[in-house]
């Protein structure tokens, strides 16, 4: 934007913000708004937009937490390259500040920090230079993790010019201030570090507490809604449960409360490693009181199996004498920690040979990769499921700040899945691992780290090259005996070594409460992997404040599973991937933080990968069959499987779901015609865009539909309605709207060329056809039930009273029908179709080969959130008759021709288009130009500005606009 717009869109923004917010089209970037940690508006998230748009940028804060600072060194890590710096002015105020908090500091090369020594400096404003404009944050956040992401602050977020009087008043207050402040040095930390100690010493100190001997255990949310579960899955007399819980979340002591609440006269737990039994024993011990005599342990050396709550180990209880040595029916209770490896030979003797009134399985990952079902061995009672999302959510776990950044180069090439051994132990690659880590730092006074490796032969070396480096470090592997392993822990909690490198032994099984360190230096070859290995340091430790998370990422082709693997997305949706990419979100206190390096990597991933391939649905598929001991149908996959029903609708491989089941071997019988009428609700109809025919469908199940019954219907579940609908779904549901010639195919005819409904006389009936065999095929029926129901679940998403929904994707065929055009005419369509009263428009933001196109810089150019700029197809002119179309005005004034505007980044996003909108056309932005493609005839198109009705949201903008 030249200066004039940039002066237009503030004072716009602003007489929006402050004087009358009826005023449309100011963009949302510039608008005064408040920001008080909001979901999915968070401070960080403000400042992260603004630190990537920013030309510099200055910081007035009293207090800077270290735990604040990791994902802030992301981006300032970016800025670096590209020379955009800053200033942070902060202060010693009431000696708040650690020291170790201005030592991070010190790390950031691209900013000078001063420290405030004046009494009373309290300020907190974030302040980012634009061209001709400053935005700015005032209020009451500091730079600590807790005030960027979860309190309750008020902050405005507002933009004004520089030659603006309070943009003049702030950065001149803020000079002053930086004059009269001093550097930040070493040596002036290490005369603060005595002023600290001793503010320290007058603080009020709380009596510390023993807490396993006199606090008292209360249930948490989750484990109370955990505990409501169990006591009903008991109620209707099941004698089996499953309780998913992630790593760190609380399962004995869950399971402890459930034993409580139960009161069995005898109870068992058993797990398969003898150094967690005095740990679990302690915990049920804390929650049910009673005499020590009352807790006993059965293991290779100790033999107390008379006590009431006995703690066994599978290697000794499940030995043939010993497991005889008692009653059957001996425990009320029997508790399974880890039940995912329940399916073992020595688990299952155990399980077949008790009968207890209740049986319990724990375990965070239920997922196998052998064929036996662990919900089957549970009687596919999943009483109650706690995922790593919901427990950092609900604070349960230590936060984590992830560090995706790229991996050494070499050869101007990043490191990949065929790298050689001695590029990954290169002194040169080790060199910048080490300046990463002491860059991206940890929480707590000494770093406890745990490395995962590619192979046995890289974290050995890498083991010997840290510690050679001053950084001791040992390398384990499967060979190593576990009191080998427990060993090496030890010297890592007692601070005798530094880090931990090892391959895959620590997946699981493994409890190092200190870590405040992982380093992923391999490809992620699966999203359960990638959790567990993240999950190690997720435990709370007195002193950790957050865990930090640095993921080296090389060009590899599993890129693509990071993001997903972050958020716990398994919907195999690659635009919901790229949005978590871009995004970046944040997870309860925990952030996601890539590089734009690394970002573009997995971006790169992303669109290559076949996240629907046919092994992956397959999987996928058999997963949740296990999971429920059923066939699952679309539904199922839309409520518990993760994955969307439409990527089965999507699948050109499949024509509904019954031909994947066919695939699956399941036993599914259909007629030709069934099959092509499941094929056309379930390719049409199952993404429900539009309740209004999945509405009818379901109430001709039961019978027959008169008009005004319809109607009702429709008014009853807040649908739109008029005339040009009423006639829409009758052209749909009648296959008028498909009998068109699309390539080779008729898709009426693919559809089986009959009315689905039929409509005469005021009243909507099934074809006889589908009528009969909803009443012979059990399966038919099923399946087209299935599809309505999932349809309407999916319609959700969906605003029911207007025909599109913001930020929703939709496709041209999409589009036609729901403007209720009488034929799909989305195949010659392209990029727009000028109608009678509407004109949608069709924008690929950016152009796949640029090389083709001189002119691609400057099509689809987003001014703002608000203003795009758009070209006509060629060859078109200013008095072309779809051009006046689009001018032409009504005696009000107003344009006759309707702009929706839908647009998609790039063409491997694929058919659809993100709805952003209706548009108007700035008029004295119309102009004719010439433009060459390639080698061909410069041709003549019309370009315009379109302004849209209402902005997009700022996620949004940079979601389109950034990579």
């Amino acid at each position: 934007m030249n200066n004039e717009e940039i002066k237009q869109n503030v004072l716009l923004a602003a007489t929006v913000g402050f004087l009358d917010d009826s005023q449309a089209g100011a963009t949302s970037e510039l608008l005064p708004q408040l920001v008080s940690n909001q979901p999915n508006d968070t401070m960080w998230e403000h400042i992260r937009y603004e630190l990537q748009t920013c030309r510099s940028f200055s910081f007035a804060l009293a207090f800077i937490t270290e735990d604040a600072l990791t994902p802030l060194k992301v981006i300032l890590a970016d800025l670096a390259i590209k020379g955009i710096s800053g200033k942070i002015l902060t202060s010693n105020y009431l000696a708040f500040n650690q020291p170790k908090a201005f030592e991070e500091l010190l790390k950031i090369p691209n900013i000078t920090v001063k420290i405030v020594t004046q009494e009373g400096f309290h300020a907190k404003g974030y302040l980012f230079e634009h061209d001709n404009y400053y935005s700015m944050i005032i209020g009451s956040s500091n730079l600590t993790r807790a005030a960027l992401l979860r309190n309750v602050e008020w902050n405005l977020h507002f933009s004004a010019l520089k030659e603006g009087a309070v943009t003049k008043q702030i950065m001149k207050q803020f000079d002053v201030e930086w004059q009269q402040a001093v550097k930040l040095t070493n040596q002036w930390i290490e005369e603060y570090r005595y002023v600290y100690k001793d503010a320290q010493k007058t603080h009020t100190m709380i009596d510390s507490i023993d807490v396993r001997k006199k606090s008292k255990i209360v249930p948490n949310r989750m484990q109370t809604e955990a505990l409501i579960e169990l006591a009903k899955l008991r109620a209707t007399n099941e004698r089996r449960g499953l309780v998913i819980s992630a790593t760190g979340t609380g399962k004995t002591f869950l399971a402890a409360l459930d034993v409580k609440q139960v009161n069995p006269n005898k109870m068992l737990f058993v797990v398969h490693r003898e150094q967690i039994l005095q740990k679990a024993l302690d915990s049920f011990k804390r929650v049910l009181g009673g005499k020590d005599s009352d807790y006993g342990i059965l293991s290779g050396n100790r033999n107390e199996r008379q006590a009431k709550y006995l703690f066994a180990t599978l290697q000794t209880l499940s030995k043939t004498d010993i497991l005889n040595s008692f009653a059957p029916n001996q425990f009320d209770y029997l508790l399974i920690d880890e039940a995912h490896r329940s399916g073992s030979e020595t688990y299952r003797r155990i399980l077949d040979y008790f009968t207890p009134a209740f049986c319990l399985g724990m375990t965070a990952t239920p997922e196998r990769t052998d064929d036996f079902s662990i919900y089957q061995l549970f009687d596919y009672n999943i009483a109650y499921e706690i995922r790593l999302r919901d427990a950092l959510k609900e604070r349960m776990l230590t936060p984590f700040h992830y560090v995706g950044l790229q991996d050494y180069e070499y050869d101007g090439k990043l490191i990949d899945d065929k790298a050689p051994l001695r590029l990954l132990v290169a002194k040169e690659r080790i060199a910048y691992v080490l300046k990463q880590l002491e860059y991206y730092g940890y929480s707590g006074k000494q770093v406890h780290g745990l490395v995962f490796c590619s192979n046995v032969l890289e974290s050995k070396e890498i083991a010997l090259l840290l510690t050679k480096n001053g950084h001791p470090a040992i390398s384990l592997d499967g060979s190593d005996s576990i009191a080998r392993r427990n060993q090496v822990v030890a010297q890592l909690e007692h601070d005798q070594i530094e880090y931990i490198v090892t391959v895959d032994i620590f997946n699981e099984g493994i409890d190092i409460p200190c870590l405040n360190q992982v380093v992923m230096l391999r490809n992620t070859q699966s999203s359960i992997v990638f959790i567990q290995q993240l999950g190690r340091g997720l435990r709370k430790y007195a002193g950790k404040e957050f865990l930090t998370i640095i993921d080296f990422i090389g060009n590899y082709k599993n890129n693509y599973l990071i993001p997903t693997a972050l958020t716990g997305d398994i919907s195999r949706s690659k635009d919901n991937a790229r949005s978590d990419l871009t995004l970046q979100p944040v997870l309860g206190l925990s952030t996601i933080n890539f590089t734009e390096v690394a970002r573009q990597q997995i971006y790169d991933a992303i669109q290559v990968a076949k996240l629907d391939a046919f092994a992956t649905l397959r999987s996928d598929y058999q997963d949740l069959k296990q999971k429920l001991g059923r066939i699952p149908l679309l539904l199922d996959f839309q409520k518990y499987g993760g994955i969307d029903a439409e990527v089965f609708a999507e699948n050109n491989q499949l024509d509904n779901y019954a031909s994947f089941l066919y695939k699956m071997k399941e036993q599914v019988e259909l007629t030709e015609y069934e099959d092509q009428v499941l094929s056309f609700v379930t390719k049409e109809l199952v993404n429900g865009m539009r309740k209004h025919e999945l509405l009818l469908l379901k109430m001709l199940l039961e019978k027959k539909v008169k008009d005004e019954d319809f109607i009702e219907s429709l008014q009853q579940n807040n649908c739109y309605l008029d005339a040009a609908v009423m006639q829409s779904v009758e052209d749909i549901l009648s296959l008028n709207f498909f009998d068109i010639k699309s390539g080779r195919e008729n898709k009426a005819e693919k559809y089986g060329k009959k009315a689905i409904v039929e409509h005469s006389h005021g009243e909507y009936m099934l074809n006889s056809a589908i009528s009969e065999s909803l009443q012979k095929s059990n399966d038919f029926k099923n399946l087209f039930v299935d599809v309505i129901a999932t349809g309407l679940y999916k319609a959700t998403n969906f605003k029911s009273e207007q025909p599109f929904t913001y930020y929703q994707k939709y496709s041209r065929k999409d589009v036609c029908r729901l403007l209720n055009w009488k034929k799909d005419v989305s195949a010659p369509m392209y990029g727009y179709r000028v109608g009678t009263d509407v004109c949608p428009i069709f924008i690929t933001y950016e152009k796949d080969d640029p090389a083709k196109n001189r002119s691609a810089r400057y099509e689809n150019e987003f001014f703002n959130t608000g203003l795009i700029k758009w070209y006509t197809r060629s060859p078109r002119h200013i008095d072309s008759k779809e051009v006046q179309q689009l001018l032409e005005r009504d005696e009000n004034d107003k344009f006759k021709v309707q702009i929706q505007l839908f647009l998609k980044k790039n063409d491997a996003e694929g058919k659809k288009f993100y709805y952003l909108g209706s548009a108007q056309v700035v008029l004295d932005s119309v102009k004719e130009q010439m433009i060459s493609r390639g080698s061909n005839r410069p041709k003549a198109v019309v370009s315009m500005n379109l302004k849209l009705d209402e902005p997009i949201k700022y996620s949004h903008f940079i979601n389109i606009t950034k990579m």
